[in-house]
Parts: structure tokens; sequence; C-alpha cells
């Protein structure tokens, strides 16, 4: 099966491919804010008018028309994309200007802005810049993405299609995942948790140091700011980035562990927004509980298993034994399950991971990665 995924380099750029890049990225950005100005001039700038708009403007401005118009095209191609996606997703806001000094460079080319040629990458206005080739592209990309992150490093993603891995057949029929206090994943198999190993919490020292060291050569007012301070900066970023990139590589591999021996894979359907309001908002950011869950859905649907998302509401109240709901909430302080009626006893993130693997059992979801709405999974109503 034939499968879309994006493959990512590091690029190399010298300083006039840098700086051409940069000022590519300056015309995008300037278009991405008019569209927003359009937006909030009360029209629905559509891809199809902001199209024309980009005809007119190129015919008017000179310095526009230095710039590719591929770029400038894709740009405005992914503000309608978003400005779509916002009156669809519920919760997710309009799109809104760019300002210069938060924003990431980023520019989107098509087959027709882009070439690979001795192991470089040719972009428009004869800028090329080097490709660290960490492994070779399965077949033609369609598209890319060049990209800087937080560190000043400059990414290319590709675009292309390769033929999906075929999954080994699961050896287990499905287990449950709820979100743990101790661990950051509890399931109903003990030894597919996903531990909670803090890296954040690890790096929390050295980045409070550079931090402070921000602080104290950060210059008031609008002066520009000292390579002092743009070092310790980067410092800071560089140990965020690290913290990060641990979460995101025991994410994929404890999901992937689970979707190779799981046909069934019942997600708690876990939005930690509320956590960052409570005590335990720090340990749930250290943990990036909400990106292991991404993480597995996205897995999980590729591999071709069976992914439900399931309600969190009375998980923790429910007896995975019975299916009795306990008359009272448990605190976080109460580690272990109790039920008054059958007497089943078990620590509480098993008992909700099982519960949650019940609910699923039951066939109340038709489709892969379905949100259904069950109080618990005792007899009575269906999903809706």
């Amino acid at each position: 099966m034939v499968e879309t995924v994006r493959y990512t380099y590091r690029l190399r750029p010298g300083r006039q491919a840098q700086a051409a890049l940069l000022d590519e990225w300056s015309r995008c950005r300037w278009l991405w804010n008019e569209a927003v100005h359009q937006q909030n001039s009360g029209r629905k700038p559509t891809f199809g008018k902001l199209s024309k708009l980009l005809t007119e403007t190129r015919s008017r401005l000179a310095w526009l028309r230095d710039g590719s118009q591929v770029a400038q095209q894709q740009t405005l191609r992914t503000y309608a994309a978003a400005l779509g996606a916002s009156f669809t997703i519920e919760g997710r806001g309009r799109p809104k200007k760019k300002r210069k000094k938060d924003a990431l460079p980023s520019l989107e080319y098509t087959t027709r802005g882009f070439r690979i040629r001795d192991g470089r990458l040719h972009l428009p206005n004869k800028v090329t810049v080097p490709v660290a080739w960490s492994r070779e592209l399965p077949s033609s990309p369609t598209s890319v993405r060049v990209y800087r992150d937080n560190l000043g490093h400059w990414y290319a993603s590709f675009v292309v299609t390769h033929d999906r891995a075929e999954t080994p057949e699961a050896d287990l029929p499905g287990i449950g995942v709820d979100r743990g206090v101790k661990t950051t994943a509890a399931t109903t198999s003990p030894g597919f948790d996903l531990p909670h190993l803090g890296h954040h919490r690890r790096c929390a020292a050295e980045l409070a140091k550079a931090q402070r060291r921000m602080a104290r050569r950060r210059r008031r007012g609008s002066q520009p700011q000292s390579k002092g301070y743009l070092a310790a900066k980067r410092q800071a970023a560089r140990i965020s980035k690290k913290a990060a990139r641990q979460n995101t590589h025991d994410a994929r591999a404890w999901a992937k562990r689970l979707t190779d021996h799981h046909a069934l894979i019942a997600v708690e359907d876990f939005k930690p927004k509320f956590l960052t309001k409570s005590r335990m908002a720090r340990k749930a950011a250290d943990a990036a509980i909400s990106a292991c869950k991404k993480e597995l859905i996205e897995r999980g649907t590729r591999a071709g298993r069976k992914v439900v998302l399931v309600p969190p509401a009375y998980t923790t109240m429910t007896c995975s034994g019975c299916g009795e709901r306990a008359n009272h909430r448990l605190g976080l302080g109460v580690r272990t399950f109790e039920c008054p009626a059958c007497g089943y006893t078990a620590d509480r993130d098993l008992n909700a991971a099982r519960t949650i693997l019940a609910t699923a059992e039951r066939d109340r979801a038709s489709a892969d990665d379905v949100r259904h709405r069950i109080a618990s999974f005792r007899g009575g109503s269906g999903a809706v």
C-alpha cells in the first residue's frame, strides 16, 4: 500500500543563501499579514480571491516580483487552508499576523519551484543549498518545505510517496491506555507502561542558569540586543530542544512497541489543557502527554490497527470487574481502587486502563480514531 510521508533533512546554507531565504520569507510574511488584514476588514479571503490579489500586487510592486511566485502562492494557499480549518475545527482560532521577531521562517515550494541536483537543493533566484542526506529519498518529492527552528538551524521537509512497510501480525488482542500520575501512560499490561522520565526536570537547573544569564544581559527599550544576550538565548533554546527531542524519541519508541503487538488500542481521549491551572502543570508539560497520545494515534492508524478514543469521564470511578460506578470521586492521593459492590481491588491507573479497554471492546466504535460519548462501559445507551 502506498502512503504519503515527509522526509526531513538538515540544510547547510551559506551567508548569501541564508540572506536570500530570509528575504523571501519577508515577502511571504507580508502577504500573510495582508491576507489577515483582508479577513479583519470583513471580507472572506478565499484562495481564488487571494490569487487575484497577488497577481495585481505583483504587477504594481517590483520588490514583490523579485521573489518566487510559487512560494508566495503556497503561502496564500496555506493561509486559506488554516482559515477554513478554523471554521470546521472546534476551538481553533483564526490565523493571526506574523511578527518578525516571533514568527520562524517557513517557505513551501511545489515541483515548479525546486530541483535536486548533485546533492544540492536548487530554489528560485539561483539559491543553492547543500543538504545533509542522512538517508535516501524513496521517490521523487512532490513538494518541499524549507524552515528554520529556534536554534537557527535550517531544514528541508520533502513530501514523498513510498510503499508502507508491512506491520507484523498482532500477537495480543487489545490494550487500554490511561494517563497516569506516577507514569506518563498506564496500560492494562504493566510491561507496556510509559514511565515518567523527566527530561525537562533533569535540565531544569541548567536551563534556569541560562535564563538568568539572559535576564542579566537583556537591554531595555528598543535597543538591539548584545551578542552575549543572543548567545545565552541560543543556549537556553538548545537545552529545551534537547529535552523535547528526548520526549519525542521516547514517545515514538513506545508507540511502535504498542502497535506492533496489539490489534486494538483504546486510548483515553484526555485533553490536558485544564492541567495548566493545577499543581500538575509542570509534570504534565515535562511528560508531553499530548504529544505521546498524538504519536500513538498516528502510528496505530498508519499500521492498520483499530484505534478507539474513549472519553475519560468516570473511568477512574468505574470498576473494571463488574462495571459498578463509585458514588464519590477519588482524590489524586488515593492510589488504590476498591469496588464497594464486588470487592475488586487494583491500582487506580490500572483499573482505569482496564475500564477504557472494556469500553472499546463492546463494539461501540465503527471506525478507526472515532470519538464516542459513553459515560462508562456498562449496559445502556450506546455511542452517538
